[in-house]
């Protein structure tokens, strides 16, 4: 290969947090080994840690039984803990007998728990009544938050959200308002409506002097999601990037500090270019050593290494409710941005070099090659009988020349206008309007 001589300058290491202490004794949850349910269920609480097992046992295939099951198991564990009948009998009936009589249908228990609602919802009914009847609005507003609390427990989260939602025309304070978005936010998310999500971070935004960090980590993280479900990937990136690592797990509910790195890491790679990457991550990306070795790996050009670590974690992300939808759209992003890079510093290129570099056959090269060029992303031209590309670089002098003489058929055109307007005003020489 030829290097070009205006190729850029030598890599800059990396920086990341900690000055390169060890600073996490974690067990790594994203890995190239199967998933370790135990321990990426231990990161979520509530609501999306039973809808993240869900989301696992559905879709990790039907020949990981072993995976599956598990997954079914400490669901059905989970649920138990809530108040949440329908979703109960959902996991049974996906479990159909295969874990034994434990893990069956508990009618006793799902009974209790409706008489147990009916009761708490009935006395909810009164005190709002009573509440309205008073007309003190914090209490009503307070009423209206806890049967948005109620339903969101009960898994009628439509209903969760009309509570929350009416507890707006009562706040009375900032903090009120906030209260508010985040509740509607989180129900948002649960019901994958992320256009709300949008509206209500935008809503608390208006006023960040009043916002705490962890709240304000808070609405990057869900802004960061929406990004990232309508595929706006360097939005999400830099929202994921923005969090305060003061977040640490205060927001399991939604997202663990794991997600956060490995969401803003993969967005990144595929949306960021050089300049911007090196200055990214430096929040959390200790607790995901694999994403930080991936970044390492692309931004020191060993994109073989880089592409070769993506595809092994490639199950495991296909895994994640938030991600799975992405990774094809991720990784082709991210293999394309390598194969530019790779081009870059170079006036020719030998493709079987290449092709050893990425893996790949020289007939496959070839052909995401001809895509590239033909989408204007590489400026270059294929030899195929020779199997060398040749970089297609602008010569720099005779555009300079170009510009230069435009500019002074420019410079001489005005200069003849101004002459001629002058000498028609000194000899007052100009048109009358015609008389009506």
């Amino acid at each position: 290969m030829e290097r070009d001589d205006e190729s850029n300058g030598p890599m800059m290491e990396l920086c990341t947090n900690g000055g390169g202490e060890e600073t996490s004794n974690r067990r790594p949850i994203i890995t190239g080994e199967p998933l370790d349910i135990e321990a990426y269920a231990a990161m979520y609480k509530g609501r999306t840690k039973i809808m993240r097992l869900l989301f696992i046992a559905n879709h990790c295939g039907g020949g990981n039984q072993t995976m599956q099951l598990e997954a079914l198991r400490m669901a059905y564990d989970e649920v138990k803990k809530g108040e949440n009948t329908q979703l109960f009998r959902d996991v049974v009936s996906k479990i159909n007998g295969r874990l034994g009589d434990k893990y069956g249908m508990d009618s006793a228990w799902c009974e209790m728990i409706d008489r147990r609602a009916e009761q708490r919802k009935g006395k909810l009914e009164n005190e709002l009544s009573s509440y309205r009847t008073n007309l003190i609005k914090e209490s009503i507003r307070m009423g209206h938050n806890d049967f948005g609390d109620f339903y969101y427990a009960c898994g009628l989260l439509n209903e969760a959200f009309k509570n929350y939602i009416k507890t707006r025309d009562y706040c009375t304070t900032a903090k009120h308002i906030i209260h508010m978005c985040m509740n509607a936010i989180l129900v948002s998310i649960e019901m994958g409506q992320f256009s709300h999500v949008s509206s209500y971070v935008n809503k608390v935004d208006q006023n960040p002097e009043t916002l705490d960090p962890i709240v304000a980590a808070k609405l990057r993280c869900a802004s960061g999601l929406a990004h990232l479900e309508l595929k706006k990937y360097k939005l999400a990136a830099r929202k994921f990037l923005d969090v305060n690592p003061e977040l640490g797990s205060s927001y399991n509910e939604v997202i663990a500090p794991q997600d956060v790195a490995t969401y803003g890491g993969l967005c990144a790679l595929a949306s960021f270019d050089r300049s911007e990457l090196k200055a990214s991550f430096r929040n959390f990306l200790e607790l995901v050593p694999e994403v930080r070795e991936l970044i390492n790996d692309f931004y020191s050009s060993r994109y073989a290494s880089c592409l070769e670590y993506l595809g092994s974690l490639r199950a495991n992300l296909l895994l994640d409710i938030h991600l799975h939808d992405h990774v094809d759209t991720l990784y082709d992003q991210i293999r394309k941005k390598a194969l530019i890079q790779y081009t870059l510093p170079f006036v020719s290129v030998d493709l079987s070099r290449m092709a050893d570099a990425f893996k790949t056959s020289v007939s496959g090269l070839e052909k995401e090659l001809e895509a590239l060029i033909t989408d204007d992303q590489i400026q270059a031209r294929i030899d195929s009988h020779n199997k060398i590309l040749y970089a297609r670089h602008a010569d720099q002098r005779s555009a300079t020349f170009q510009k230069v003489l435009q500019m002074g058929n420019e410079f001489d055109r005005d200069v003849r206008s101004m002459m001629l307007r002058a000498n028609l005003l000194k000899h007052e020489y100009h048109a009358k309007g015609r008389k009506p």
